[in-house]
């Protein structure tokens, strides 16, 4: 399971129909709006994902 960037929700990675890729690595989101967010910023929120 991954977790989502934005609003921290678990994600199954096999079924997920919203995810980026940024600098190599894939994110995976549990609705369009968090993926949306990820977009405009990727930056900031992957920077925090790999921190947690």
């Amino acid at each position: 399971m991954a977790v989502d960037p934005i609003c921290k929700m678990t994600v199954d990675e096999k079924t997920a129909q919203f995810k980026s890729e940024y600098k190599g690595k894939t994110y995976y989101f549990c609705a369009p709006g968090c993926k949306k967010k990820f977009d405009e910023s990727p930056e900031e929120y992957a920077e925090q994902a790999k921190n947690e």
